[in-house]
């Protein structure tokens, strides 16, 4: 799909996540601010395990993001496809959201 398309796409197309925006970014942000706090951490000289501990808390953060992301990919995204697809009996949109979710799921497996 081109640059232009997707643009497009998304502008006219509201993504699975859309209608819990704000929880998202309040998550973000929260762990934005974990990431400041490792980083005076660092600053401040704090022992290794502490600031590890902190990472670690920050890497489960953004993996629950992560996840929950791919849960409204696939309630929405692929699901639309889906019925899309029924609707139409063009499958090709749908074996597209389909890869996009699975190579999602591989990269978040090996992270």
């Amino acid at each position: 799909m081109s640059e232009e398309h997707c643009a497009t796409h998304q502008a006219e197309h509201h993504h699975g996540y859309t209608a819990d925006k704000d929880a998202y970014l309040k998550r973000l942000r929260r762990i934005e601010g974990q990431v400041r706090g490792i980083q005076r951490m660092v600053d401040e000289d704090v022992y290794c395990i502490d600031i590890l501990t902190q990472v670690s808390a920050i890497n489960k953060a953004l993996h629950s993001v992560s996840i929950q992301l791919l849960e409204d990919h696939v309630r929405h995204c692929v699901v639309d496809a889906a019925t899309q697809a029924k609707a139409t009996g063009n499958t090709a949109p749908l074996d597209d959201k389909i890869s996009e979710a699975m190579a999602a799921i591989t990269r978040l497996i090996k992270s």
